[in-house]
């Protein structure tokens, strides 16, 4: 079997966190689902000694199998910035999960670093998890709903990609998914209700054949004044929100200081992904 063949693991940093904590949980799921390997990865920065990553991957298999029935796991531990050390290890993966607050979180310079070094330079998907339980839970019901824009890409591949992305975790997690398109200002004369008629049946059309092919999948269109960011703070049932990695502005808006306030403060979840992952 050729090494692009062979099935790719779904790696998880930790560090000893409650939030690398929430990721390795999240991580679970999406292993089990695949079928894979659970790695869990340990970083030893510099300044720390490598039993502080031993420790913090002690605890993450402790606490994943005091849990439940544990995926097929491996860990490793590696010296060096936690940053480049799963930037690497995303070349082999299927999906990354980060904490979105680790141990490092209130040291000069530090904030939320690493989750966003690995949102715009990893090899593969990217979830950055957050959460205010202790675990989290699955979305589960019509309450619970994964957001993705459709809007803001230049290529069309793209697009589909990430919505592809969003549908797999909807159908993972039994979530509902909230397909959104911005409203358009429209022709002079166009009244707002018709302008939001028109991008909801054109969002229709092009949403028409995944509704064929999963008919069990409770799909949403939703046309939004602002963006994803406005309106999974305003939607405390969305649990995860879906961007393209290619759309730089969206990206840098999310995970940036005022994006990752909002997205904490909602509970809300992260997953980067484009074609470049495939």
């Amino acid at each position: 079997m050729n090494e692009s063949a062979q099935p790719r693991s779904v790696v998880v940093g930790v560090d000893g966190s409650q939030a690398a904590l929430r990721a390795a949980w999240w991580a679970v799921d999406e292993a089990v689902s695949r079928d894979v390997t659970l790695r869990l990865l340990g970083a030893v920065e510099p300044g720390d000694t490598p039993d502080v990553a031993e420790r913090a991957v002690e605890y993450a298999i402790a606490a994943i199998e005091a849990a439940g029935a544990p995926p097929k796991m491996e860990t490793r531990v590696t010296a060096g910035p936690a940053a480049r050390s799963l930037i690497r290890a995303s070349a082999s993966a299927a999906l990354l999960c980060v904490g979105a607050v680790g141990l490092r979180h209130f040291r000069p310079g530090r904030v939320g670093s690493t989750a966003a070094a690995v949102a715009t330079s990893a090899h593969c998907p990217v979830a950055i998890v957050r959460g205010r339980d202790h675990r989290p839970r699955r979305p589960a019901g019509p309450a619970a709903a994964i957001a993705v824009e459709l809007g803001g890409f230049t290529d069309s591949e793209d697009a589909e990609i990430v919505l592809a992305a969003a549908i797999e975790e909807a159908r993972l997690r039994d979530a509902a998914l909230h397909a959104l398109v911005r409203r358009t200002t429209g022709d002079a004369g166009t009244a707002e209700g018709e302008g939001d008629r028109r991008a909801l049946a054109d969002l229709d059309r092009r949403l028409a054949r995944w509704t064929r092919r999963y008919p069990d999948l409770r799909l949403e269109p939703v046309v939004v004044r602002g963006g994803l960011l406005e309106y999974v703070a305003g939607h405390r049932p969305v649990q995860l929100a879906v961007v393209g990695a290619r759309n730089r502005q969206r990206l840098a808006e999310l995970v940036g200081p005022v994006g990752n306030a909002k997205l904490q403060d909602a509970g809300c979840s992260l997953l980067v992904v484009n074609r470049r992952h495939l």
